[in-house]
């Protein structure tokens, strides 16, 4: 996931301009080690690759409008106090909405002659009020001034990639809905038209469809054939009927065309109980294997469910599952137990994950016709969790985030399980209750939440309850 990000290096004509020269060079040394590719204006164009003047910020404003579909975030970099209405003047005739992170070289104490010293302390005080003044959300730093070459501003460049990643990714994202909201489940409502106007399209799939694709597909359709062996090479299928793993192939092709004639960055699918019923299986492997592939899929047409999932995916580039918040750890008040039935995705899971029935529908539907979950015990790793909703009274996009650890502590039981701690966990699920929130949540295998939190209140104006902040 290689992100651009466009260079703006600060100078001022009273300043020492050889800062601007050399902070250039040790700032592009820094992104290009980072895995990053830049745009950036160049010594050829203006002193240093520097923006000073109105004919610098012209020439910025043109080279980013030339490069706006590559660019993902801004990177403003200052090696001296910086000319702080130029900055905010490139930005601005860019064009760019974009999310823009603010950097201030340190001075150094054994140079501090007029030859040598910065004042970036002072002056990025001055860029971050033009930008204010300019309506232009920034990121800050973790320190006021950091050397490039520190691990705290490496690691403040991947923060801010994973947020320049969610909100590209989130702008003009489409999901798809397969089939409709399960009755029961009044809880997975949302609002297309708010998602709509937050640049999320949402296109629909009625079960009657899939089934009549999938009755015109023959068992020995090649895509079917291919589709079958990927089903029985993703879990042990030992003990599930031939006839099951046929369906779900079926299943699975249906849904992969769909998705990829209608640019589909993710699904979420009705479950409960019509698939069963009249179809013959659950569609959780196929969840599964989509979400592995980093199409994430959630269960019971729950779109607020599949955003949060796609979020953290943007986020760390590692498969995202939906899970209910499910049962209390004995007695421990920041312990809980996380479970789905299971669609979640294998890359998830300790090794033994396999495909079974889902036990709890079985007792309905019959044990024939529930095959295709796929269960086990996640693996022992930090996390974020995440939900996104509509509140449709207010007309607002509202998010909760943070993290925690997924553990190892003994629990014997179906489905797809983990034990999480959640530091003040109580705290959450009393906020989870008093705003009425769903009891699905998104979780990941990886700690982004500061850069979710940034992203969805800051870039995308949605409402956000960050846990941990």
């Amino acid at each position: 996931m290689k992100t651009t990000l466009g260079l703006i290096v600060g100078n001022r004509s009273f300043f020492p301009a050889h800062l601007a020269q050399s902070g250039r060079a040790e700032m592009l040394r820094v992104l290009a080690e980072e895995g990053f590719d830049v745009v950036a204006l160049g010594p050829e164009d203006t002193l240093y690759g520097s923006v000073v003047t109105m004919n610098d910020v012209e020439k910025c404003a043109a080279l980013f409008k030339q490069r706006q579909s590559e660019i993902d975030g801004v990177l403003i970099t200052l090696p001296n106090f910086g000319e702080e209405k130029a900055i905010a003047n490139a930005l601005r005739l860019s064009g760019l909405d974009v999310p823009v992170l603010v950097h201030a070289f340190p001075d150094d104490l054994a140079k501090m002659s007029i030859a040598d010293r910065r004042d970036s302390f002072c002056g990025k005080m001055s860029t971050c009020n033009n930008l204010s003044q300019y309506g232009i959300p920034y990121t800050l730093t973790s320190q006021h001034t950091m050397a490039p070459t520190s691990a705290a501003f490496r690691r403040d460049l991947q923060r801010f990639a994973a947020t320049c990643r969610i909100v590209r990714g989130l702008r003009n994202a489409r999901i798809g809905v397969i089939g409709a909201r399960p009755a029961a489940f009044n809880t997975v409502r949302f609002s297309e038209k708010l998602l709509e106007f937050a640049g999320i399209s949402v296109e629909t799939l009625d079960l009657s469809e899939v089934f009549g694709q999938i009755s015109r597909l023959p068992d020995t359709d090649p895509r079917v054939v291919a589709k079958r062996d990927e089903v029985a090479g993703y879990v042990s299928t030992r003990g599930v009927p031939a006839e099951a793993l046929t369906k779900m192939a079926k299943l699975g092709v249906v849904i992969d065309e769909w998705m990829a004639a209608n640019r589909l960055v993710g699904t979420a699918v009705q479950c409960w109980t019509s698939m069963e019923q009249y179809f013959g299986v659950v569609p959780c492997t196929i969840m599964s294997m989509l979400s592995n592939r980093l199409l994430p899929s959630a269960c019971e047409t729950d779109a607020g469910g599949l955003l949060a999932m796609y979020a953290l995916q943007l986020a760390s580039g590692r498969p995202s599952a939906l899970v209910d918040w499910n049962n209390n750890y004995g007695e421990d008040p920041d312990k809980c137990v996380l479970f789905h039935c299971s669609n979640l995705p294998k890359d998830l899971f300790a090794p033994g994950a396999a495909m079974d029935y889902q036990a709890i529908i079985a007792g309905t539907v019959g044990k024939e016709n529930a095959y295709g979950t796929v269960v086990g015990r996640l693996k022992a790793a930090p996390f974020t969790y995440c939900r996104v909703s509509t509140d449709d009274l207010r007309g607002e996009i509202t998010s909760y985030v943070g993290e925690g650890e997924l553990t190892d502590d003994p629990l014997s039981t179906f489905g797809g399980v983990a034990v999480a701690h959640i530091p003040e966990l109580q705290t959450l699920l009393a906020y989870i209750c008093e705003m009425g929130l769903e009891h699905h949540v998104a979780i990941n295998p990886a700690q982004v939440g500061g850069a979710v939190a940034e992203a969805f209140d800051k870039y995308l104006g949605w409402e956000v309850y960050h846990h941990d902040a």
